[in-house]
């Protein structure tokens, strides 16, 4: 391995980008064949990553004489689904206030139980369709190292409390047993819930593609979609590619953090940065000193949070805001990563976790980006007048979520009246995000607000949050 003062040790082989390290093992997949030409369907669905294909899963299990076309730019699992943490979590991706404001108190719970459930239907899901994924579902573990973050921590059990959570979906941790699950410097408090799951991502994506494609959907890949048409003058929806256009009753837009690329949506989401390292294997001795039996996911209480899990081979995957955004919302396809991100990230990981830094090395490094909406709350949307749809804006927790999102979608699309369609996202729509340069203004100004924050915490006895990070989330209504 290589090291320097202040600088990550790299692990022989160390690769950073090339999608992400879940695709490691088994390779980059080979891209599947094109569009061959103008195709009709019942139903186009535009992105092969979680919620597309979840959709495509969903819509044919409910109706098997469904023609479902799936159009993906790159292959099944490219974006977010093959990057991110692992996390399926049982968490509302937005703010449960926002949802009720409009739609009232019992219909934010609704959808937070909706979001439990979720996870078991992934599991489930998962077990059924014989897709080996690495799924253990240990819960996730919310660490305080400092006043502040031990007093957000307990008022987040006590809003908690008052949102629909009982005693057992989450619990505080005497520092007793949180030490006997997990060893974290510093921790001055934490809670667990069990609605969450440990997953290697692109295993899942990888397998859930497979199930879908022996449903009989068919999936196009290397098929950029370079508009969306809504329906006219009573002619189809439409979405149209170099190789052909794909008409259909309803056309759905799964594209998450890539939607800004798409012509009249550039400011619809913004296209948030995430960026993670995977160390080296951690031999035995490291993982008695450091615990995490259980593989529960582990995040922390800072503002400019982290995510982690153990992984199946037993490595750390470890994450968290980099670079968060790119003026004008492009997007670095490859997810190769800055050398100051890679080393910010081993900083926070040894940490917390110094048994780490004996032991282990990074293996590899990679970002990608995940859809943002202007009020932070996630959306499903059907328009039956234009037969345009879309799912996404999840904030970070879309694994799960894009599972619920699929399921709404299907719901949505065969006129059912369900629970699900009662969901208070579904038809949510909110103001676009301010034109450039002020989004970008407003992006780092609130990420460097939340630095400062945490700094100031991590020095400070106080336990009130610093007001920096209120600031900060005034700018951007977070």
């Amino acid at each position: 391995m290589s090291s320097s003062p202040g600088r990550a040790p790299l692990a022989p082989g160390f690769a950073n980008g090339g999608v992400s390290h879940w695709y490691r093992a088994a390779g980059r997949p080979a891209p599947g064949p094109r569009l061959p030409g103008p195709r009709t369907a019942d139903v186009c669905v535009v992105g092969a990553g979680y919620t597309g294909l979840w959709t495509a899963y969903y819509l044919k299990r409910a109706r098997p004489d469904l023609r479902v076309v799936v159009l993906e730019r790159e292959f099944a699992g490219f974006g977010a689904s093959g990057r991110n943490g692992g996390w399926v979590l049982g968490e509302i991706a937005g703010s449960r206030e926002r949802y009720a404001a409009r739609h009232g108190r019992p219909a934010a719970i609704a959808l937070q139980h909706a979001m439990f459930r979720a996870v078991d239907e992934v599991v489930r899901v998962a077990g059924a369709e014989d897709i080996d994924a690495g799924l253990v579902k240990g819960g996730v573990l919310h660490v305080a190292r400092n006043a502040a973050q031990r007093a957000r921590l307990a008022a987040m059990v006590d809003e908690a409390r008052e949102w629909g959570w009982s005693d057992d979906d989450l619990v505080p941790l005497p520092a007793a047993e949180r030490d006997e699950r997990l060893r974290v410097e510093g921790a001055t408090g934490a809670a667990w819930s069990p609605h969450a799951a440990r997953v290697q991502p692109a295993a899942l994506v990888r397998g859930l593609a497979a199930a879908v494609r022996r449903l009989g959907v068919r999936i196009y890949e290397r098929t950029p979609v370079v508009r969306i048409d809504p329906r006219r003058a009573g002619g189809p929806a439409a979405a149209v590619t170099p190789f052909g256009t794909v008409t259909a009753e309803y056309v759905l837009r799964a594209t998450e953090g890539f939607t800004a690329a798409l012509p009249g949506h550039r400011r619809d989401w913004l296209p948030m940065n995430s960026s993670m390292i995977v160390t080296t294997p951690l031999p035995a001795r490291a993982w008695k000193a450091i615990g995490w039996e259980r593989r529960e996911l582990l995040g922390d209480m800072a503002h400019y949070y982290m995510y982690a899990q153990r992984t199946a081979d037993d490595r750390i995957a470890f994450g968290g805001r980099g670079r968060p955004y790119r003026y004008g919302s492009r997007v670095d396809d490859g997810g190769r990563t800055e050398p100051s991100t890679v080393d910010a990230l081993w900083t926070m990981l040894t940490g917390m976790l110094p048994a780490v830094a004996e032991e282990g090395a990074v293996e590899h490094a990679w970002s990608g980006v995940l859809g943002v909406p202007r009020d932070w709350c996630a959306t499903v949307v059907l328009d039956r007048a234009t037969g345009l749809g879309h799912a996404g804006g999840y904030t970070g927790h879309g694994v799960a979520t894009a599972n619920l999102a699929g399921r709404t979608l299907r719901d949505l699309v065969l006129g059912r009246d369900t629970g699900l369609t009662a969901l208070p996202w579904v038809d949510r729509r909110v103001r676009r995000w301010e034109p450039e340069p002020l989004r970008w203004l407003g992006v780092h100004a609130m990420y460097a607000l939340y630095r400062a924050a945490d700094a100031r915490e991590s020095s400070a006895p106080s336990a009130r949050t610093s007001g920096l990070a209120r600031l900060a989330d005034r700018i951007t209504g977070h």
